[in-house]
Parts: C-alpha cells; sequence; structure tokens
C-alpha cells in the first residue's frame, strides 16, 4: 500500500510543535523513544520499532500496547541505527516523500549518520527531509525547489568529493553553473528573495540546510 508521506519520530531532540506538521494521511513511524514520544502525547505509531534498550520495560508494554505494530530487535547485535531500520520501513511503503523528526541533537555522530542516509532515500527516488527547531535539511542530485518556510538562511553543501554546474535562481547571491568542492565554503548563508528559490546541479550530492538561530 503506498502512503504519501512517512513521518518518522526518532528519539533525538522532538517538540509537541510538530504534531502542527501531521497530515490525516500521513504514515507514522516511531523509533525507540520516539515511539513513547507519540504515544505519550496520544499519538498512535502506524509501526513502533527499534531495541528499546532507552525505555524501561513498562514503557515498552505501553508502546507494544498503543502503536498498531511493534518491531523490536536485540540492542546488541544489530548493525542498524534506529533511525536506519525506521528509514528501511518508511522506504517500503513507497512513499512520495519522508520526513525525519528527532535524528538530531547532541549526538553529532547519529546526526551526521542521519544526514547522510538521506542518500538512501534519494537512491530510491524518494524526497527526504531532516526537521529540527533550528534546521531544515534536504538532499538533491539534480534539481530541488526551496520554499520560505521561515528559515533565515539558506546554505548548500557538498556531500560529495565535488557539485558541478550548480546554478541559483531566487537566491540573494546568485550562482550559474558554479563547482563546489567538499570543504568550501562558499555556499554558507544564501537568503531566498522571493517566496521560493530553484537549486539545480548537473553532477554530485548537494545539502540543502535552511536555518536560523
Amino acid at each position: 500500500m503506498s502512503s504519501k508521506r512517512v513521518v518518522i519520530f526518532a528519539g533525538g531532540e522532538l517538540s509537541p510543535e510538530y504534531f502542527n506538521l501531521l497530515d490525516e494521511d500521513d504514515f507514522i513511524i516511531g523509533a525507540d523513544q520516539g515511539a513513547l514520544f507519540l504515544i505519550s502525547h496520544g499519538y498512535t505509531p502506524d509501526i513502533a520499532v527499534g531495541d528499546f534498550d532507552s525505555v524501561s520495560p513498562e514503557a515498552l508494554q505501553d508502546i507494544e500496547s498503543k502503536s498498531k505494530k511493534t518491531i523490536t530487535c536485540d540492542a546488541v547485535n544489530k548493525d542498524l541505527t534506529d533511525s536506519e531500520m525506521a528509514l528501511d520501513i518508511a522506504m517500503d511503503q513507497q512513499p512520495d516523500s519522508i520526513l525525519l523528526l528527532g535524528v538530531t541533537g547532541t549526538r553529532i555522530d547519529h546526526s551526521l549518520a542521519s544526514i547522510q542516509m538521506m542518500t538512501r532515500a534519494l537512491q530510491r527516488q524518494i524526497n527526504c527531509y531532516v526537521m529540527d527547531t533550528h534546521n531544515y535539511i534536504t538532499l538533491t542530485g539534480s534539481q530541488a525547489v526551496i520554499n520560505d518556510l521561515g528559515y533565515t538562511y539558506v546554505s548548500l553543501l557538498p556531500l560529495t568529493p565535488e557539485v558541478s554546474g550548480i546554478t541559483l535562481e531566487g537566491f540573494q547571491y546568485p550562482l550559474t553553473n558554479a563547482t563546489l568542492k567538499l570543504g568550501q565554503s562558499l555556499g554558507v548563508s544564501n537568503k531566498l528573495v522571493s517566496s521560493s528559490g530553484t537549486v539545480t546541479i548537473r553532477s554530485g550530492l548537494l545539502l540543502i540546510i535552511q536555518s536560523k538561530d
């Protein structure tokens, strides 16, 4: 069964404000503490997944009783993070897009891993987004329309050693057929000059990060 959008609540930084983002038709996955966050606010995950090593046995029972389906795994003998397991399940739903919430926080290793795993969704031609209180992140290998969501800045960071043929339309600092190499900061802190802008690239993978302080 195809779902238009899958929303994943993981165990990082989460806010009740995120519930305002949900649509009635969203397929909701709770990963580890993200599942507990959902049920504690009266939401029913379509799937709860994880090793659940960060919740109490009583909380796990609550998650299992209040989720439509629960998938558990061993906390030690596993190869994937809870977020990546959730992403695999999300991609199996064949959605148009996946929104990742609670995948960033104090653990920079988890944050970077979550951002990098967007490449897996892109390979399946699924739009994937990471959102937290200060950032909205997407990834493109071709073209992306960037809508003004109330963030101050739009930064472009290469995820591959080189991204070429970068052309920006609707930005304060336009680029035409430019190249960004890994480690360069040329694409940091640009701004939209209208309600939307377009980022087009010829080769490589480019992170597009809308951010605010």
